[in-house]
């Protein structure tokens, strides 16, 4: 506590990130990303930009970030304009919450969901309402629509969700938007890419027949690009308008000269991001597979982690005694989900590792 403090930074509760430790040896699977390495395509394309003219870093990058506009728009069939680019999604979902989530009526979203979302609110000054989702973790769209158009700001939620990992079918986003079209609807999909080998579910599909959804991506998990923090939202061009008048009174260059071209460059490399996101999503079923063989409750999960919780041990204990031999999943102390432990999908023999520590634990 300081006197030099403005007002709104005394009742600020900051979002926590998932631990970084320095650890030897360690089996990380506590912050979702992802076990493979990005696309070569990448590392050429940023050796490219530093060669073809080192003192190019004296000039600022593109503040339109048109160049990966163009790289999304082509990979999801949409014009560029439709199509807003920033450092990282949480950026881009800050930008939202100021451009479109601020209104008089409440935000409404779920209350086992991305713990970014109360605190952006309590940044911006915008009411909000929490709806809890079924007893078996699930989003449920009439309980929304129950409290009446006219009572609804906007609403948002993660898509599949978070930490919980469930996905809402396209049908019900769409019966959401139908309901409620003055209301802003985004998704967030920072893991929508694990969804299906063959079908991801993206809400994408339903932005031309329904102007009030925004969908935002990161290539934190998918694209293998958490260090570089790019993320993006596509949107019909008024959305995408607030966004980037936002953007503009607060940084109009938000990504930088290598962030832009490293981030183009898996974009394109379709072959190399079908292939990974396939092995998590086998890595990730046989995860759900062993865990449920040593006794765990396992969430269905169309994400790159699973949440699980074993009835007759406590999850704190779980986490405790796996970073005793050094892996390391995350626990959240929230009500509902206080038995759960998010894991991770690590490679094939990380997820090993994991199962043989539980087998040893809970036996």
């Amino acid at each position: 506590m300081s006197r030099f403090w403005s007002p709104v930074v005394h009742d600020l509760t900051p979002y926590v990130p998932g631990e970084q430790p320095k650890l030897a040896n360690l089996v990380k699977l506590n912050t979702n990303e992802n076990p493979y390495p990005p696309s070569p395509r990448v590392q050429a394309a940023i050796h490219a930009e530093l060669g073809h003219d080192a003192d190019r870093l004296k000039l600022y990058p593109d503040p339109t970030g048109s160049q990966l506009k163009d790289a999304v728009g082509r990979h999801f069939g949409v014009p560029p304009e439709w199509v807003f680019v920033g450092n990282s999604s949480d950026e881009v979902l800050a930008h939202t919450f100021q451009a479109l989530l601020k209104h008089d009526k409440p935000l409404l979203f779920p209350d086992i969901t991305y713990s970014f979302y109360p605190v952006y609110c309590g940044l911006y000054g915008i009411d909000f309402e929490t709806l809890a989702l079924s007893d078996e973790f699930e989003i449920r769209v009439d309980d929304y629509l129950a409290r009446g158009a006219a009572n609804i700001g906007g609403v948002i939620f993660p898509n599949p969700n978070a930490p919980t990992g469930r996905l809402l079918p396209l049908d019900e986003i769409a019966r959401l938007a139908d309901a409620l079209p003055d209301a802003p609807i985004v998704i967030d999909e920072a893991y929508v890419d694990f969804g299906g080998l063959d079908l991801i579910p993206t809400a994408v599909a339903l932005i031309r027949q329904h102007p009030n959804i925004l969908v935002t991506q990161t290539l934190s998990k998918s694209r293998s690009l958490a260090g570089l923090r790019v993320g993006f939202a596509i949107g019909q061009p008024e959305l995408i308008e607030a966004l980037t008048r936002v953007k503009d009174s607060f940084n109009s260059y938000p990504l930088d000269r290598l962030a832009l071209v490293g981030a183009s460059a898996a974009m394109d490399d379709e072959a190399w991001f079908q292939q990974t996101r396939r092995q998590v999503i086998v890595s990730r079923d046989a995860l759900s597979a062993g865990l449920a063989a040593l006794g765990f409750e396992v969430l269905p999960s169309a994400a790159n982690f699973v949440f699980a919780r074993h009835p007759d041990r406590d999850a704190l204990t779980l986490a405790a005694a796996l970073r005793e031999r050094s892996i390391i999943v995350r626990h959240f102390k929230a009500a509902r989900i206080d038995q759960f432990l998010r894991i991770t999908v690590g490679t094939e023999a990380q997820c090993n590792l994991l199962l043989e520590a539980l087998k040893e634990i809970v036996a």
